[in-house]
């Protein structure tokens, strides 16, 4: 175990100070032309290289596993019955055109309120919820999901400073992408090409793939100094016999398991937990909460991008990598001059 008050225990060690010309307001002119850190884990060795060398870093035999979730439309923006302007967030479907959602302003969008996004597409309040969400109905003469693909904006994270643009329909969403549910891209996949993938597959790596909803919970601060005290909150994950059966040949046979993301490294290892230490097949809410120290069970080698201070994301990374080597990384990196968070450049621990 950990001593209390060593480096990494605290929420504050992950601090860390970026300058703000480094967070990438834009995709790169092209999905693979983003610059790729690679991180030994067992020499402490940091060198620089770009997207594309990711094909010879993987060996035949390997597996890649990657998330197919699809963001949503998720952001309505809309007028109060006051005119002023207000904001939804969905988060998850309840059914029943319900959802769970964040709204903007918080005050004025209470429990029997309604937001207009367009001409017959309302959404009503209806109440409050423990965690201070909202559960909203969405009214659509065209029905909810057709409204919410025409009227709805890409969610765009927070510290991108500008409105979407058509072209991040496209880039804010892997190539890959197949079942809606996430309000947010699992970034690390946003470099790969359809080309890149082909390539891997003519070296002889394997790809499965798994399923997670990216929550409004990404994008949450650890706000406690104890990590132990955050709540996480819950995203939907699954994994099919096929992927589980994968991961089991994969690993049997010598071969390493490339988690493409903290998402797909979440997956992978709330299925290990829920199989015991073995990936298994199955479905279902997690929690998990993965920084140091965690011993990994099912993740080999972790693809992704580099993350904000005290988040989540990072601690998983410090755990999977070192704290110290991860920290080191991270100052290389803003060194380096890296572009950072969602539209940013990559890291690949091995």
């Amino acid at each position: 175990m950990t001593a209390r008050g060593a480096p990494g225990s605290r929420t504050s060690d992950y601090a860390y100070e970026l300058p703000p010309a480094l967070i990438a307001q834009a995709p790169a002119a092209h999905r693979d032309a983003s610059r790729l850190m690679v991180v030994e884990r067992a020499t402490g060795r940091i060198t620089h290289r770009r997207f594309p060398d990711l094909a010879s870093l993987i060996s035949a035999g390997d597996l890649l596993v990657l998330n197919t979730t699809r963001v949503m439309r998720a952001r309505l923006l809309g007028v109060r019955d006051s005119g002023a302007p207000g904001e939804v967030l969905l988060l998850r479907a309840l059914g029943d055109d319900r959802w769970e959602a964040m709204v903007s302003p918080g005050g004025k969008l209470r429990p029997g309120r309604t937001l207009h996004i367009a001409p017959g597409f309302d959404v009503e309040i209806e109440r409050l919820t423990e965690r201070r969400t909202r559960v909203v109905r969405l009214r659509a003469a065209e029905g909810a999901e057709r409204a919410i693909e025409r009227h709805g904006h890409v969610p765009l994270p927070p510290y991108i400073a500008r409105a979407d643009a058509p072209a991040d329909a496209e880039r804010y969403q892997t190539v890959y992408a197949r079942e809606a549910g996430s309000v947010a891209a699992p970034t690390a996949g946003l470099h790969f090409t359809a080309e890149l993938l082909a390539a891997l597959e003519a070296r002889g790596v394997r790809r499965a793939e798994v399923l997670l909803h990216v929550g409004a919970g990404t994008f949450k601060p650890v706000e406690v100094e104890d990590p132990a005290a955050h709540e996480m909150h819950e995203e939907w994950y699954e994994v099919s016999a096929e992927a589980a059966a994968a991961v089991y040949a994969t690993r049997a046979a010598g071969g390493a398991v490339w988690a493409v993301g903290t998402t797909t490294a979440r997956t992978l290892e709330s299925a290990a937990a829920a199989g015991g230490g073995t990936v298994r097949a199955g479905a279902g809410d997690t929690r998990l909460f993965i920084r140091p120290p965690y011993d990994f069970r099912a993740v080999d080698r972790l693809i992704t991008n580099f993350h904000l201070p005290r988040s989540t994301l990072l601690m998983l990374v410090a755990a999977f990598a070192g704290y110290e080597l991860t920290m080191r990384a991270y100052a290389e990196a803003v060194a380096a001059g890296y572009r950072f968070y969602s539209y940013g450049d990559a890291m690949v621990v091995v």
